[in-house]
């Protein structure tokens, strides 16, 4: 069952009570090519706790493998949910800190949306766990197209193809009750230093 994006005023004050005595973890979202990989870096070189993203790597292993185009196969969009909520559970926990996330499962339910695949019943398990655990904080950061997108051996989809997909990213957010804080076109020190503004850290090492 899909959840409710309606939230009252009673349940968003609960969900801030909450959250403040748990780990912040905040999803970096968009298209390919937007530059979230190259953020996930800057911060971790600045000393924040980071989560890869999952699909790359399952592409990258299937290549390994021999397996050409695994974004074909219907099964390909729920390993990309166990290995994300795997991800999750086994990085750092600490009350307070601030944690960075290459992507999250609403990603991947964007991603079946755009390839066409029915929505899964472990796909939707995992929203719904997420979404009632407060697991991510309610504003995620949207990382706005760079105006290109390069092609790679895991990267095939073009340009337009983006901003295609770029719109069901932020309907498939919006859905799930997120709230998409835009990151735009700008060189990578000034995207990191918005972002820490916004959760109300400054651009310095976090240790």
């Amino acid at each position: 069952m899909i959840l409710k994006t309606i939230i009252s005023p009673r349940a968003e004050n609960y969900w801030k009570i909450e959250n403040s005595f748990q780990m912040k973890r905040y999803i970096l979202a968009g298209t390919p090519g937007v530059g979230k990989t190259t953020l996930l870096r800057a911060f971790d070189d600045l000393g924040y706790p980071v989560v890869e993203e999952a699909a790359t790597d399952l592409i990258t292993r299937h290549y390994t493998h021999g397996a050409a185009e695994p974004w074909k196969r219907p099964a390909f969009i729920d390993n990309i949910v166990k290995l994300q909520k795997e991800r999750q559970l086994e990085a750092p926990d600490k009350a307070g800190d601030v944690q960075f996330h290459d992507r999250a499962v609403v990603c991947t339910y964007a991603l079946a949306q755009y390839l066409g695949f029915d929505i899964s019943d472990v796909l939707m398990e995992e929203i719904n766990r997420t979404v009632s655990e407060n697991v991510f904080e309610r504003d995620v950061f949207f990382i706005r197209p760079l105006g290109f997108c390069i092609p790679t051996d895991v990267r095939t989809i073009n340009y337009d193809e983006t901003l295609k997909f770029e719109k069901i990213h932020e309907a498939a957010y919006e859905k799930f009750g997120y709230n998409l804080v835009s990151i735009e076109k700008n060189p990578v020190d000034t995207r990191v230093e918005d972002i820490l503004k916004h959760v109300g850290l400054a651009a310095a090492a976090a240790n």
